[in-house]
């Protein structure tokens, strides 16, 4: 939809959306020329849903408590909210990371089919991600703890077109174009990587400031040689799932929006523009959950 179109559905001023839009608080909208374009199925934010990080976290709160009053589910009611996560799912952190696919043929390839013109690589990340996603729902089902190794394994799946490289930590330096962040040094990665699970582990914090602390920190240490940015979203998918929260899926139409909050870290030492972005898809998240339950039949 249009911003004017969205004014109108939603009773509020085009320019009272577009700085929602501009601001990241309306997820899967994305910029066009000097426009906005917002999607179809975006609900329209409660007044002061984000004018602070505690509002916005109390909201998330009592939503999940909503849900676990609805636990356990059956396993029909899981598959029903799954459905069609794992395809776009796998379509958008991939494309963040630069592969070809199209949601549809995404959806193809997931189904046994190959894609002319389009490179095996391609086909073998989509495959390599929605592996890598069927074992975090088994490590959720285990509540596996989180550790070096099972970080290790989530990446060899995740790197199916790179066979030396899976499971490893990098042996040599690497720079991130564009970055405002140097990722650490190969003799640093173990020691560092032990640490931000001591931390992690230790941490007090809201999931979600705790995971947005997380995601950035393994990004900085950067620790294998490829596939680090689709590793550290199944991580923090693992993570909230296991503590009975959805998953998320950061769309390719907020890659900007994901990057410039890397940055705000690194530049301000502001945590706040990944809690946003994060907070924003968990909280459509658990609407989307909590209506296709109310959906269904008791």
């Amino acid at each position: 939809m249009t911003v004017k179109e969205v004014s109108s559905k939603w009773g509020i001023s085009d320019r009272r959306i577009r700085v929602l839009c501009s601001e990241g608080k309306i997820p899967g909208a994305y910029q066009q020329g000097r426009g906005w374009k917002i999607p179809i199925d975006a609900e329209k934010p409660a007044d002061g849903r984000f004018r602070s990080k505690e509002s916005v976290l109390a909201q998330i709160d009592r939503k999940k408590q909503k849900l676990d009053g609805r636990r356990p589910l059956t396993e029909g009611e899981t598959e029903r909210l799954n459905e069609e996560f794992a395809v776009e799912y796998t379509y958008n952190s991939n494309a963040i990371e630069g592969n070809t696919l199209t949601l549809r043929e995404t959806d193809l390839v997931l189904r046994g089919l190959t894609i002319d013109q389009k490179p095996l690589k391609d086909h073998m990340e989509a495959v390599g991600h929605k592996e890598a996603f069927d074992y975090v729902r088994e490590l959720v089902k285990e509540k596996a703890s989180l550790t070096e190794s099972i970080i290790k394994q989530i990446h060899y799946l995740v790197l199916a077109d790179k066979k030396d490289d899976r499971g490893v930590y990098r042996r040599v330096p690497v720079r991130i174009m564009g970055a405002h962040h140097e990722p650490v040094q190969p003799y640093l990665i173990k020691p560092k990587m032990e640490q931000l699970l001591l931390d992690y582990a230790a941490s007090e914090e809201h999931i979600v400031t705790k995971l947005s602390r997380f995601h950035i920190e393994f990004e900085s240490i950067h620790p294998f040689i490829d596939g680090n940015g689709r590793t550290g979203r199944l991580i923090v998918n693992l993570e909230l799932m296991k503590a009975g929260y959805p998953p998320i899926d950061i769309k390719f139409t907020d890659r900007v929006a994901y990057y410039n909050a890397f940055d705000e870290y690194h530049v301000k030492h502001n945590i706040s523009a990944m809690e946003n972005l994060f907070a924003g898809y968990i909280n459509a998240r658990l609407d989307t959950y909590l209506k296709i339950l109310k959906e269904m039949p008791d």
